[in-house]
């Protein structure tokens, strides 16, 4: 047995319950419009904040840029005038995570109100490597439950579209579909509806070959949505 194996052996001893798939990914796409946040179960794990990521701030978000220090602050790129990315310090760790713990935690940013790592399973995105590779081993643990029968489909269409937009890019216009993979395990669940449909003499959700202008139209409602202050890692 080689090391791959063994930890995937440990893993599925010491699996973490990711919850109901179908009531996850309304509960996640709410979390996406802003309606709540994600509820992660975290526990005492840090490592989406120890993942040299940088966080990005809108500038509606007064509550949070009222809690952070300006010098930590700079323009994030390609974005409108007033949004900002907070970055890292140089072991790669958020700079308000301090003793092992947010110090912001009550006005943290959406990113981070948003930010759930069980996105990487249920899209079969696979984490960054180097200063990733922590949040990686966490969502190896995750396992979702089906509690109906279109849960399966609906986790299958997550992860159908991960790989339409990574095998199909080149079709949309450059830069629509992000290489980030936290962003594209994000987009595949914002427009995995694009990939399922209901038989019309028994009404069972199925997987279905996607519409291209669906999806394309789908990301750029997404992209509205990132501009106006709906950002992600």
């Amino acid at each position: 047995m080689d090391d791959l194996d063994d930890r995937r052996e440990m893993d599925d001893r010491d699996g973490l319950d990711a919850g109901d798939l179908s009531s996850w990914l309304s509960s996640m796409a709410g979390a996406l419009r802003g309606d709540h946040p994600s509820d992660v179960p975290c526990g005492t794990c840090t490592a989406c904040c120890t993942a040299a990521q940088f966080i990005h701030i809108g500038p509606d978000e007064t509550d949070a840029l009222g809690h952070i220090p300006e010098a930590l602050l700079f323009p994030a790129p390609r974005m409108p005038r007033g949004h900002v990315l907070l970055g890292y310090d140089e072991r790669g760790h958020c700079p308000m995570l301090i003793d092992g713990q947010c110090s912001i935690y009550e006005h943290r940013p959406r990113t981070c109100r948003t930010y759930d790592c069980r996105v990487f399973p249920a899209s079969g995105v696979q984490p960054g490597d180097g200063d990733q590779a922590s949040i990686g081993r966490r969502a190896l643990r995750w396992r979702f439950r089906y509690g109906s029968p279109s849960a399966r489909e609906e986790h299958q269409a997550v992860q159908a579209a991960a790989r339409f937009l990574r095998q199909e890019a080149d079709r949309f216009p450059e830069g629509l579909v992000p290489t980030n993979p936290t962003q594209l395990a994000v987009l595949a669940v914002e427009v995995h509806g694009a990939f399922l449909g209901r038989d019309g003499a028994t009404g069972v959700v199925r997987l279905v070959e996607p519409d291209p202008a669906l999806v394309r139209d789908a990301i750029r409602e997404r992209m509205a949505g990132a501009r106006s202050g709906q950002g992600d890692r």
